[in-house]
């Protein structure tokens, strides 16, 4: 099996994403030891934020470090689990809402594909960029 890097370079789906890790300086890390859980925005949602807005942030590594760590809480949280929390804290120290109502939403953002396993932790695929606050 891979690790979470790893796993999202051949799912093919977040070009946008491995590209802001690799810029951040955040491989290393996602692919250490883990346990995490990545809420993963697929290049579809980091279209939403528009071209200027990536390069903006592509351009400011703090800042992208910020988004990026508000999208990875430390430990492995399947599907299964997150139905059972209403929150969970990210490693930027963000807390994020988890909300069961109507699918799977985390800050707003809709969980569209879960349980991506990794090595190092699993991969929730989500609709949305989610900014820091």
């Amino acid at each position: 099996m891979a690790n979470i890097v790893e796993t999202a370079i051949g799912a093919g789906s977040f070009k946008t994403l491995v590209a802001a890790v690799k810029a951040a300086g955040l491989v290393e890390t996602l692919s250490g030891p883990g346990p995490f859980t990545v809420f993963a925005p697929n290049d579809e949602a980091f279209a939403k934020l528009g071209l200027g807005t990536i390069d903006g942030l592509l351009q400011d590594i703090p800042k992208l470090k910020g988004v990026l760590t508000c999208h990875v809480v430390q430990g492995k949280f399947m599907a299964s689990d997150l139905v059972k929390l209403s929150s969970a804290l990210t490693v930027q120290g963000q807390s994020l809402s988890i909300d069961t109502r109507d699918g799977v939403k985390v800050d707003g953002a809709k969980v569209v594909q879960t349980d991506i396993s990794a090595d190092n932790g699993v991969i929730h695929v989500i609709d949305s960029v989610i900014l820091p606050k």
